[in-house]
Formats: structure tokens, C-alpha cells, sequence
């Protein structure tokens, strides 16, 4: 069973990420059918914002409210982790005041920080390094639209950002293979790439031709190419990343039922055509919506099944 935080997939077992999804398609299945659990009744969820969120503020704070608890959002600016306070004493204090903490900010070492100080669990919810609350919804969906993650290939086109780093951590926990599509100088972690292909082998590639990436995939998976804090390389990154994009064309080199994956937000028109966004393959709003079902067996796992 899933230990006291989730930081990153990588401090998972297989069995924790099968355990998990199994729970959150149950939950889905409940929730949908007009059932509900209150294993949160009486606990607060303490969420800190460092960068804002769409999916990652709603998911939670509804799975909270769904669960019977209750949702604090909390912003850097209020708390100023590492500034105006220390992120050691942070975590002291909301751990005698709260009975779970969801971070979203830039270091994953502030989030290491924080679970190693705090007394109650701690959730990443994205860091430049990692995004592993994404990426396991995305397996769930994945799971979901195939019946099973056994033998399914999904490329993933775009930048080597912090879900290519999770999709990896993904790919070592489950029967997945995995292709990472980038641009030279764009590649993730070499280390994570280094240590997955030592663990799984050729079920993992790094290539950086769209096209050859996209043959016989199953799911095409692609994330903007600028995110947050790198809007100064913004025109750079539109020029080199220039024919990566998932559009119709790329979509005939792929398995015919190929379904398309995008974490959201998307910029049209860039790494995704509209064609695509509102076409029969795709996938990316059932990822939005898994975002809650994964997230409220995750709370009910660590904060409310005591």
C-alpha cells in the first residue's frame, strides 16, 4: 500500500500504481452510480500554490468536498515557502493544523523538504521535475479507453518537461512502452532515461523524428512547449519545435484506433491543430476528468483510510 507521501512515481512499487488505479476506477464507477464515501468527514487538505492550476486546483478541492472534507487554497504569496518562511517550519506548523498537503510549485526539492518535515501526508502536484498526479491519471485513462495497459505503445511528442520524466517513472511501473519524441537539446533527464532503459530496456526510446516516433502507437501524447517560467524562450521554442506537431497527418503513421493524450492546457494551433483537439481521437478531456477520480482514491488512500 502507498506509503505516507506521494512525491514521484519512482517512490512507488508496481503494486502501489496497480492498487491505485484499481481504487480510482472503483471510485469513478461509485461516484458515477450516485454513491459517495465520507472518509475525509472532519479533515482538511491544505493546498499550496506556487503556480496556478486549472485541473489541479479544481480535481482536488472537489475530491476533498466529495470525501466528506474540506479544501484550503493557499497561495505563495501568502505563505512565501523558503522567503518569508521557512519551508521546515511550514510544514510543523500545518501538520498540527491540517491532515494533508497538496504543493504545486517549481522545486521538487521544496516538496522533499516539506514531506520530510511534515507529520501528515504530502502530495506533489507538480514540479518541474515531476508531475506524478498527471501521469497516473493519464495510465487510468490509458487503462481505461484499452481495457489494459499490457502491450500498449504510447509516444509522447514535445518537450522533455516534467511529464516525460513521469511518463518514465510510468513506464517502469507498468507494462507500458514508452517512446519520448524531442527535438536535439529538448531530451529529458538523461539519468531517468539512463536508469529506465537499464530496468525495461527496449520499452523505452528517446528518438527525435516525429514521423518514425509515431508508427504504430497506440496513444500520441503531447504537453505545450513552453511551460510555466519559460516564457522568455517561448519564440525559440516555437521555432524549434517546428514539425512536432500532433496533427492528422502524424496521426495516419500511428495503430488505426490511435487515441490522442494532451495534460492540458493546450495552445491550439501550436503542438495541437484544432483538427485533432475536437476529432474522434481524442482523449484529453477524459484525462481532465480522471484527474478527480485518481485524486480522490489518492486522498482517500492516504488521508482518509486510517
Amino acid at each position: 500500500m502507498l506509503q505516507k507521501d506521494l512525491l514521484s512515481i519512482d517512490r512507488m512499487t508496481k503494486e502501489d500504481v496497480a492498487d491505485l488505479l484499481k481504487a480510482a476506477h472503483e471510485m469513478k464507477t461509485l461516484y458515477k452510480g450516485g454513491g459517495t464515501v465520507d472518509s475525509l468527514k472532519g479533515k482538511v487538505l491544505a493546498m499550496l500554490f506556487a503556480k496556478p492550476s486549472l485541473r489541479t486546483r479544481v480535481s482536488f478541492e472537489v475530491a476533498a468536498v466529495q470525501l466528506g472534507g474540506h479544501a484550503m487554497y493557499i497561495t505563495h504569496g501568502e505563505v512565501g515557502l523558503g522567503k518569508r518562511e521557512a519551508v521546515c517550519d511550514a510544514a510543523r506548523v500545518l501538520s498540527r493544523m491540517v491532515d494533508g498537503i497538496m504543493i504545486r510549485t517549481f522545486a521538487q526539492s521544496e516538496v522533499e523538504e516539506l514531506a520530510a518535515h511534515a507529520s501528515v501526508p504530502v502530495i506533489n502536484g507538480l514540479t518541474d521535475r515531476y508531475h506524478p498526479c498527471q501521469v497516473l491519471a493519464d495510465l487510468m485513462t490509458v487503462e481505461e479507453a484499452f481495457g489494459s495497459l499490457e502491450g500498449i505503445r504510447i509516444t509522447y511528442i514535445g518537450d522533455g518537461n516534467n511529464v516525460a520524466h513521469s511518463l518514465i517513472h510510468g513506464a517502469r511501473r507498468t507494462p507500458i512502452h514508452l517512446t519520448l519524441v524531442t527535438p536535439e537539446g529538448y531530451e529529458p533527464n538523461k539519468e531517468l532515461v539512463d536508469a529506465g532503459k537499464t530496468e525495461i530496456g527496449d520499452r523505452l526510446r528517446v528518438l527525435h523524428d516525429a514521423t518514425e516516433g509515431a508508427k504504430g502507437a497506440h496513444v500520441i501524447y503531447t504537453d505545450v512547449w513552453a511551460s510555466m517560467g519559460q516564457e522568455s524562450e517561448r519564440q525559440k521554442r516555437l521555432n524549434d519545435f517546428a514539425g512536432y506537431q500532433v496533427q492528422e497527418t502524424l496521426l495516419e503513421k500511428a495503430d488505426p484506433g490511435v487515441r490522442v493524450m494532451h495534460c492540458l492546457p493546450a495552445h491550439r494551433g501550436e503542438e495541437i491543430t484544432d483538427e485533432v483537439m475536437d476529432g474522434a481521437h481524442a482523449l484529453m478531456f477524459d484525462q481532465a476528468e480522471n484527474r478527480l477520480h485518481l485524486q480522490r482514491a489518492l486522498l482517500h488512500i492516504l488521508m482518509g483510510a486510517q
